[in-house]
């Protein structure tokens, strides 16, 4: 079966150790094996901000739907132990806006997709119709 890739934006908040600030964040999902979805979530935070409120290497995003989710700088869900580099921390001499990324397996059906990611809307319809 061929994968379809489908992308939509959202609003909504970012948390760094508990002072918040709006952002807007895409989300895109392609179909996996059988009713599974992979959800790629991706956000540009400045820099500057990030630093003045302690940013290590992750961040909360409170997206649409109110799901909060763990975004990363990085690398999405950085689960091989840290070897990006040690710390994983930022730097002044870093870009100016810092991209935190997130990736979501979780969803098993289009129900569970749309409930949890309200963004895509109509969209789903408009890529089932896809040749």
């Amino acid at each position: 079966m061929e994968k379809h890739f489908v992308k939509a934006d959202g609003n909504g908040m970012i948390d760094v150790n508990g002072q918040v600030s709006p952002v807007t964040y895409t989300v895109s999902f392609k179909e996996g094996m059988g009713h599974s979805y992979e959800v790629d979530i991706r956000l540009m935070a400045p820099r500057d901000w990030l630093l003045q409120r302690g940013f290590n290497r992750d961040a909360v995003l409170v997206s649409q739907s109110g799901a909060r989710i763990p975004v990363y700088h990085g690398g999405a869900n950085r689960h091989d132990g840290g070897s990006h580099h040690d710390g994983g921390g930022l730097d002044p001499a870093d870009a100016i806006s810092i991209e935190l990324t997130a990736r979501d397996d979780s969803c098993t059906s289009e129900a569970d997709l749309m409930g949890k990611y309200p963004e895509f809307g109509g969209t789903r319809a408009a890529a089932a119709g896809r040749p």
